[in-house]
């Protein structure tokens, strides 16, 4: 398998964020975690993936702080992958993902699992971006707008002030990640 080359460096947060949980198998990592899993048999049959490949993934997601590895829960030697702050701020994430495709990968009255409330049992409402208003956000809406990295506060106000450009006017907002 050819490595490909690292978005760590990026200045899109995107790219950066794909370079870790940019491939099938981490999220789906992630996603069992949220489910319960926390051992590398309990994700391996769950997800039949080959052990190399996720004991890869696992390595990458706990060097990135994704997962901390603790000892097993129940006292035994085994160790277990533990969602970290991080990992846990990938929730919404998962998600939209898997509200996206309920919404789009299924024929109608085709079976699938739904996100229910684990106390009332309902289902998850549908997540949306909002304006600080309530009104939902759509993408035509917005528009990138690079930000200092010196961690000044002008840099942090220049982000915070309307725009005068038209987006469709001058094209979509892209974060560049090859010069």
């Amino acid at each position: 398998m050819v490595r490909q080359k690292s978005l760590a460096d990026s200045p899109c947060p995107v790219a950066r964020a794909t370079d870790i949980v940019g491939d099938r198998w981490a999220l789906l990592i992630v996603r069992d975690a949220f489910d319960g899993v926390r051992r590398f048999g309990d994700f391996r049959a769950s997800l039949g993936v080959a052990s190399n490949i996720l004991s890869d993934r696992l390595r990458m997601l706990v060097e990135a702080g994704v997962f901390e590895v603790v000892p097993a829960s129940d006292g035994t030697a085994y160790q277990e992958y533990a969602l970290t702050k991080k990992g846990e701020g990938l929730f919404p994430v998962i998600v939209m993902l898997r509200q996206w495709g309920e919404a789009n990968l299924f024929a109608r009255g085709e079976p699938h699992s739904v996100l229910v409330d684990r106390k009332t049992g309902r289902a998850i409402r549908k997540l949306a971006l909002r304006h600080d208003d309530g009104r939902p956000l759509k993408a035509a809406e917005t528009v990138v707008r690079k930000v200092g990295g010196d961690g000044r506060d002008d840099a942090r106000e220049r982000a915070n002030q309307p725009l005068n450009d038209d987006r469709r006017a001058n094209g979509p907002a892209r974060c560049r990640t090859v010069s």
